[in-house]
């Protein structure tokens, strides 16, 4: 045996390993990949989305010690799949739920991140997922850390496609299994 072998076999395992989609648990950093930059307006924000032919937004409310919150970045919003579906389709923002930064609100009103999270939406704890329509309607939510990546684009296809109009996220994915 030639004294590489073993190295050589060594990488072509990795190789194909990380090949494997999923498999990768390091994926791309979702701080750059999945949310985008906010200037703190979400009344801006909209119209953004609006120029950019988005569907929508989507905030992600979130607190520092949330390990579910924590998860999600770490084993589905870090896959390029994800980032690049909901980046199509949404503008993403993330809100710290116990943050004092100020915003601006849908209306153009002031407020702060976490008057905004818990007096106008009701986060209480995270993750909380919320979808707006670009008039700033919330038109779904999603409380907890999703499954896996595969129930997270189900969540985002429930919205870009339109089928939260006709019934719940559970239904909708109850329907995809039957396919």
């Amino acid at each position: 045996m030639h004294r590489h072998t073993p190295k050589l076999f060594f990488l072509l395992i990795l190789a194909i390993a990380l090949s494997i989609p999923g498999l990768s648990a390091a994926g791309r950093d979702p701080a750059t990949h999945f949310f985008q930059e906010s200037f703190g307006d979400l009344s801006e924000e909209l119209e953004t989305a609006r120029e950019e032919g988005k569907q929508g937004i989507v905030i992600f409310f979130e607190m520092d010690d949330c390990p579910f919150c924590h998860r999600m970045k770490r084993e589905v919003l870090n896959q390029p799949d994800v980032q690049d579906y909901y980046r199509k389709h949404f503008r993403i923002i993330s809100i710290d739920i116990e943050g004092d930064v100020e915003l601006v609100n849908f209306a153009g009103k002031q407020t702060t991140q976490k008057d905004f999270a818990s007096r106008e939406h009701r986060v209480r704890a995270t993750p909380v997922i919320a979808f707006f329509d670009l008039e700033g309607k919330r038109t779904a939510r999603f409380i907890g850390a999703s499954r896996d990546a595969k129930e997270f684009m189900l969540l985002g296809r429930y919205v870009a496609e339109g089928h939260y109009k006709n019934g719940s996220f559970t239904r909708f994915k109850l329907s995809q299994r039957q396919r």
